[in-house]
């Protein structure tokens, strides 16, 4: 698919150059999509935090953009694409195909760039925090923390809290106010326990890799378990050569990578299988897999049943 119809290539982030200080201060920050005819949006703004209901609604190719002095929080409630990827500046692109109930974090700052062939209407909630204007306790240091990027990922306190101010807009009443902002706190709070809410990577063992290097690449192959990351991604992200990679996080986590995520995909699975909605085809997709064959072998490899046997025992 060809992302640099309607922009500038998106590999060349300089073209996306932020408005001038002055403009900024009489606009709020939104992303911006091309064509802007497919999308319908609905509207608040509160004190620091301003919301917005996006829902695309028409089956064909679009792209969006953001770059602002305020941080973004994205919950995809419907979003799958035939085609398409998705970059926040400082991680990997991501090919995800779908990622629905999935959330995106941006920080002030950082290029948000993406295409998309959508197989579903998207249907978003997003967030722009203004990390100077929230009302909150100085001692919080919000302003002045380095929030990491993060692309879809799971979180279900900040899911909560996103369902809430989504369910305030367009409302009117003055308590309603007083509680949009109150969550607002709570946004910023939920920001910061999750940027430091990795648990603490094992001590580094000799020839393994260290405790900072277990840490990123634990965190990046839990927020990417449906895609073929190659060992070369994981590599640049603990700064080895490949060879050097596997080696070390054998060493530090007893097993490949492959064998580590192919483990990770089925713990996630399992919880997936507890939906008795939930289609194995679909989860099997929603994992990683090529297809119900593949997760079903990997299934069983790993538990010792099929996901249709292990969704009888919850039953």
């Amino acid at each position: 698919m060809d992302v640099s119809s309607g922009w500038h290539d998106h590999r060349d982030v300089a073209a996306f150059h932020m408005s001038s200080a002055e403009t900024r201060e009489h606009r709020v920050p939104t992303v911006d999509f091309s064509p802007a005819e497919i999308v319908k949006r609905r509207t608040a703004h509160w004190h620091g935090l301003h919301a917005e209901t996006v829902q695309i609604t028409r089956h064909e190719p679009f792209e969006y953009r953001f770059k602002e002095q305020s941080h973004l929080l994205i919950a995809a409630e419907q979003a799958a694409r035939y085609d398409g990827e998705t970059i926040v500046e400082g991680l990997p692109r991501s090919t995800l195909h779908n990622f629905s109930h999935k959330l995106t974090f941006i920080p002030a700052g950082r290029l948000f760039f993406g295409s998309q062939k959508p197989r579903l209407l998207t249907r978003s909630t997003y967030l722009y925090i203004d990390p100077h204007a929230l009302r909150i306790d100085p001692d919080l240091r919000f302003a002045e923390t380095e929030l990491r990027p993060r692309l879809f990922f799971e979180d279900g306190g900040l899911w909560q809290t996103v369902l809430k101010l989504k369910a305030l807009i367009g409302t009117v009443d003055a308590s309603d106010r007083m509680y949009a902002e109150a969550l607002g706190l709570v946004l910023a709070h939920e920001l910061v326990r999750l940027n430091g809410a990795a648990p603490g990577p094992t001590p580094a063992i000799r020839g393994g890799l260290a405790g900072w290097q277990q840490k990123r690449v634990a965190e990046f192959i839990a927020e990417h378990l449906a895609e073929n990351v190659s060992l070369g991604t994981l590599a640049d992200l603990a700064r080895l050569s490949p060879y050097h990679f596997l080696r070390s996080f054998k060493r530090s986590f007893g097993e490949p990578p492959y064998r580590y995520t192919t483990r990770r995909r089925i713990e996630h699975a399992k919880a997936l299988l507890a939906n008795p909605r939930a289609a194995i085809t679909e989860i099997a997709f929603d994992v990683g897999f090529s297809g119900t064959s593949a997760f079903s072998a990997a299934f069983h490899r790993v538990t010792g049943q099929t996901p249709t046997d292990y969704r009888r025992s919850l039953e």
